[in-house]
Protein backbone atom coordinates (compact mmCIF):
# COMPACT_ATOMS: atom_id res chain seq x y z
CA UNK A 1 0.00 0.00 0.00
CA UNK A 2 1.17 3.52 -0.68
CA UNK A 3 1.37 6.07 2.16
CA UNK A 4 -1.60 8.11 0.91
CA UNK A 5 -3.88 5.06 1.00
CA UNK A 6 -2.60 4.17 4.45
CA UNK A 7 -3.34 7.65 5.77
CA UNK A 8 -6.84 7.53 4.30
CA UNK A 9 -7.44 4.27 6.15
CA UNK A 10 -5.97 5.71 9.33
CA UNK A 11 -8.35 8.66 9.09
CA UNK A 12 -11.24 6.20 8.81
CA UNK A 13 -9.97 4.21 11.80
CA UNK A 14 -9.62 7.31 13.96
CA UNK A 15 -13.10 8.45 12.96
CA UNK A 16 -14.44 5.01 13.91
CA UNK A 17 -12.92 5.38 17.38
CA UNK A 18 -14.52 8.80 17.82
CA UNK A 19 -17.89 7.38 16.81
CA UNK A 20 -17.57 4.32 19.07
CA UNK A 21 -16.82 6.42 22.15
CA UNK A 22 -19.10 9.38 21.45
CA UNK A 23 -21.96 8.09 23.58
CA UNK A 24 -19.80 6.76 26.42
CA UNK A 25 -19.96 9.56 28.94
CA UNK A 26 -19.51 10.45 32.58
CA UNK A 27 -18.77 7.60 34.97
CA UNK A 28 -19.26 5.06 32.16
CA UNK A 29 -15.95 6.20 30.71
CA UNK A 30 -14.17 4.95 33.85
CA UNK A 31 -15.48 1.39 33.63
CA UNK A 32 -12.67 -1.16 33.86
CA UNK A 33 -12.10 -4.62 32.45
CA UNK A 34 -10.53 -7.52 34.34
CA UNK A 35 -7.14 -6.69 32.81
CA UNK A 36 -5.04 -4.36 34.98
CA UNK A 37 -4.85 -0.84 33.58
CA UNK A 38 -7.43 -1.46 30.87
CA UNK A 39 -10.69 0.44 30.45
CA UNK A 40 -13.79 -0.68 28.60
CA UNK A 41 -13.28 2.27 26.26
CA UNK A 42 -9.93 0.75 25.25
CA UNK A 43 -11.73 -2.35 23.99
CA UNK A 44 -14.46 -0.38 22.25
CA UNK A 45 -11.83 1.72 20.48
CA UNK A 46 -9.79 -1.35 19.56
CA UNK A 47 -12.79 -3.06 17.97
CA UNK A 48 -13.53 0.07 15.94
CA UNK A 49 -9.94 0.33 14.70
CA UNK A 50 -9.65 -3.33 13.79
CA UNK A 51 -12.85 -3.26 11.75
CA UNK A 52 -11.11 -0.77 9.46
CA UNK A 53 -7.57 -2.15 9.50
CA UNK A 54 -8.60 -5.74 8.86
CA UNK A 55 -9.85 -4.65 5.44
CA UNK A 56 -6.25 -3.80 4.48
CA UNK A 57 -3.42 -6.13 3.35
CA UNK A 58 -1.43 -5.41 6.52
CA UNK A 59 -0.48 -7.04 9.78
CA UNK A 60 -1.70 -5.25 12.90
CA UNK A 61 -0.07 -4.93 16.31
CA UNK A 62 -2.44 -3.38 18.85
CA UNK A 63 -1.92 -2.62 22.51
CA UNK A 64 -5.28 -4.13 23.33
CA UNK A 65 -5.51 -7.21 21.09
CA UNK A 66 -1.96 -8.07 20.07
CA UNK A 67 -1.10 -9.35 16.59
CA UNK A 68 -3.83 -9.83 13.97
CA UNK A 69 -4.55 -9.25 10.30
CA UNK A 70 -2.32 -10.55 7.49
CA UNK A 71 0.70 -11.78 9.44
CA UNK A 72 2.69 -12.32 6.26
CA UNK A 73 2.21 -8.77 4.99
CA UNK A 74 5.17 -6.51 4.25
CA UNK A 75 3.53 -3.64 6.16
CA UNK A 76 2.77 -3.75 9.87
CA UNK A 77 0.44 -1.19 11.43
CA UNK A 78 1.16 -0.53 15.09
CA UNK A 79 -1.81 1.04 16.85
CA UNK A 80 -2.77 2.42 20.22
CA UNK A 81 -6.53 2.93 19.99
CA UNK A 82 -6.52 5.16 23.08
CA UNK A 83 -3.18 6.63 24.11
CA UNK A 84 -3.79 8.40 27.39
CA UNK A 85 -6.61 6.17 28.60
CA UNK A 86 -6.72 7.73 32.06
CA UNK A 87 -7.13 11.16 30.51
CA UNK A 88 -9.89 9.84 28.26
CA UNK A 89 -11.64 8.16 31.17
CA UNK A 90 -11.60 11.38 33.17
CA UNK A 91 -12.54 13.68 30.28
CA UNK A 92 -9.16 15.40 30.26
CA UNK A 93 -8.71 16.68 26.69
CA UNK A 94 -5.32 15.12 25.94
CA UNK A 95 -5.70 11.61 24.54
CA UNK A 96 -5.16 10.18 21.11
CA UNK A 97 -5.53 7.42 18.62
CA UNK A 98 -2.07 6.68 17.24
CA UNK A 99 -1.38 4.59 14.13
CA UNK A 100 1.97 3.99 12.46
CA UNK A 101 2.68 1.81 9.42
CA UNK A 102 6.10 0.17 9.25
CA UNK A 103 7.88 -1.50 6.37
CA UNK A 104 11.42 -2.81 5.95
CA UNK A 105 12.71 0.76 6.12
CA UNK A 106 11.07 1.57 9.46
CA UNK A 107 8.16 3.93 10.14
CA UNK A 108 6.51 4.81 6.84
CA UNK A 109 3.31 6.74 7.57
CA UNK A 110 1.59 7.82 10.76
CA UNK A 111 -1.50 9.52 12.09
CA UNK A 112 -1.91 10.77 15.65
CA UNK A 113 -5.27 12.39 16.40
CA UNK A 114 -6.14 14.15 19.63
CA UNK A 115 -9.62 12.70 19.94
CA UNK A 116 -10.70 15.33 22.46
CA UNK A 117 -9.92 18.29 20.18
CA UNK A 118 -9.86 16.76 16.69
CA UNK A 119 -6.35 18.06 16.00
CA UNK A 120 -4.63 15.63 13.62
CA UNK A 121 -0.93 15.03 13.02
CA UNK A 122 0.19 13.24 9.84
CA UNK A 123 3.61 12.24 8.60
CA UNK A 124 5.09 10.28 5.73
CA UNK A 125 8.73 9.24 5.68
CA UNK A 126 10.73 11.74 3.64
CA UNK A 127 7.74 14.04 3.08
CA UNK A 128 7.48 15.98 6.34
CA UNK A 129 5.01 16.12 9.21
CA UNK A 130 1.88 18.24 9.43
CA UNK A 131 -0.57 19.39 12.09
CA UNK A 132 -3.98 20.05 10.55
CA UNK A 133 -2.27 20.63 7.22
CA UNK A 134 0.42 23.00 8.53
CA UNK A 135 4.01 21.75 8.34
CA UNK A 136 5.52 21.15 11.77
CA UNK A 137 8.97 22.36 12.74
CA UNK A 138 10.70 21.46 15.98
CA UNK A 139 11.88 24.10 18.42
CA UNK A 140 15.36 25.59 18.12
CA UNK A 141 15.81 25.80 21.90
CA UNK A 142 19.27 24.63 22.98
CA UNK A 143 19.52 25.59 26.67
CA UNK A 144 17.52 23.60 29.20
CA UNK A 145 17.04 26.84 31.15
CA UNK A 146 14.96 28.12 28.24
CA UNK A 147 13.06 24.89 27.65
CA UNK A 148 9.52 23.74 28.38
CA UNK A 149 9.82 19.98 28.82
CA UNK A 150 7.11 17.31 28.90
CA UNK A 151 7.73 14.50 31.37
CA UNK A 152 6.43 10.97 31.57
CA UNK A 153 6.84 10.29 35.27
CA UNK A 154 9.00 12.22 37.68
CA UNK A 155 12.77 12.01 37.12
CA UNK A 156 15.15 11.22 39.95
CA UNK A 157 17.29 14.14 38.85
CA UNK A 158 15.66 17.49 38.22
CA UNK A 159 17.20 19.78 35.63
CA UNK A 160 16.86 23.59 35.62
CA UNK A 161 14.24 23.66 32.86
CA UNK A 162 12.17 26.79 32.46
CA UNK A 163 8.91 24.85 32.94
CA UNK A 164 7.69 21.28 32.77
CA UNK A 165 4.46 19.48 32.02
CA UNK A 166 3.21 15.97 32.82
CA UNK A 167 0.53 15.55 30.16
CA UNK A 168 -0.42 11.87 30.12
CA UNK A 169 -0.04 10.89 26.45
CA UNK A 170 3.38 10.09 25.03
CA UNK A 171 2.04 10.08 21.48
CA UNK A 172 0.71 13.63 21.75
CA UNK A 173 3.71 14.90 23.72
CA UNK A 174 6.01 13.74 20.92
CA UNK A 175 3.77 15.47 18.40
CA UNK A 176 4.07 18.63 20.47
CA UNK A 177 7.87 18.32 20.31
CA UNK A 178 7.57 17.96 16.53
CA UNK A 179 5.42 21.09 16.35
CA UNK A 180 7.71 23.13 18.62
CA UNK A 181 4.96 23.54 21.21
CA UNK A 182 7.15 21.63 23.65
CA UNK A 183 10.94 21.85 23.49
CA UNK A 184 11.64 18.35 24.78
CA UNK A 185 10.13 15.10 26.05
CA UNK A 186 11.68 13.01 28.80
CA UNK A 187 10.58 9.48 29.64
CA UNK A 188 11.98 8.65 33.07
CA UNK A 189 11.87 4.88 32.65
CA UNK A 190 11.73 2.17 29.96
CA UNK A 191 8.00 1.65 30.04
CA UNK A 192 6.71 2.80 26.67
CA UNK A 193 5.81 0.24 24.00
CA UNK A 194 6.01 0.81 20.23
CA UNK A 195 2.29 1.67 19.98
CA UNK A 196 2.89 4.53 22.44
CA UNK A 197 5.70 6.22 20.58
CA UNK A 198 6.10 5.12 16.93
CA UNK A 199 3.65 7.63 15.44
CA UNK A 200 5.16 10.45 17.47
CA UNK A 201 8.70 9.39 16.59
CA UNK A 202 7.96 9.69 12.86
CA UNK A 203 6.45 13.14 13.50
CA UNK A 204 9.60 14.18 15.33
CA UNK A 205 12.08 12.93 12.76
CA UNK A 206 10.14 14.48 9.89
CA UNK A 207 9.94 17.80 11.76
CA UNK A 208 13.67 17.95 12.46
CA UNK A 209 13.60 16.91 16.12
CA UNK A 210 16.10 14.55 17.71
CA UNK A 211 14.56 11.40 19.18
CA UNK A 212 16.23 8.29 20.59
CA UNK A 213 16.06 5.64 23.27
CA UNK A 214 18.09 6.57 26.34
CA UNK A 215 19.78 3.16 26.27
CA UNK A 216 20.70 3.32 22.60
CA UNK A 217 18.19 0.64 21.56
CA UNK A 218 16.38 0.83 18.24
CA UNK A 219 13.00 2.56 18.37
CA UNK A 220 11.77 1.16 15.04
CA UNK A 221 10.35 -2.12 16.28
CA UNK A 222 6.87 -3.59 16.07
CA UNK A 223 7.60 -6.07 18.87
CA UNK A 224 4.74 -5.71 21.34
CA UNK A 225 6.96 -6.89 24.20
CA UNK A 226 9.58 -4.17 23.62
CA UNK A 227 9.83 -1.26 26.03
CA UNK A 228 11.84 1.88 25.42
CA UNK A 229 12.89 5.04 27.28
CA UNK A 230 12.18 7.78 24.76
CA UNK A 231 13.96 11.13 24.80
CA UNK A 232 13.10 13.82 22.27
CA UNK A 233 14.15 17.42 21.77
CA UNK A 234 14.14 20.05 19.09
CA UNK A 235 17.94 20.28 19.03
CA UNK A 236 20.94 18.03 19.59
CA UNK A 237 22.15 20.34 22.35
CA UNK A 238 18.95 20.10 24.38
CA UNK A 239 18.70 16.37 23.76
CA UNK A 240 22.16 15.91 25.21
CA UNK A 241 21.29 17.87 28.33
CA UNK A 242 18.04 15.95 28.88
CA UNK A 243 20.06 12.72 28.96
CA UNK A 244 21.55 13.90 32.25
CA UNK A 245 18.20 13.42 33.95
CA UNK A 246 18.28 9.68 33.22
CA UNK A 247 22.02 9.02 33.51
Amino acid sequence: MDPAALLDAFDAAAAAVASALAEVRGQDRRARTDRPGQYVIDLLADAAVLEVLHELPVAVVSEESGVSGDRGATIVVVVDPVDGSSNAARDLPYWATSLCAMDAGGPLAALVVNQATGVAHRAVRGEGAFRDGVRMRASGTERVEDAVVALSGLPGRTLPWKQFRVLGSAALALCDVAAGSIDGFLDVSSWHAPWDYLGGVLMCTEAGAVVADAGGRALDTADGTARRQVLAAGTEALHGVLRRAVA
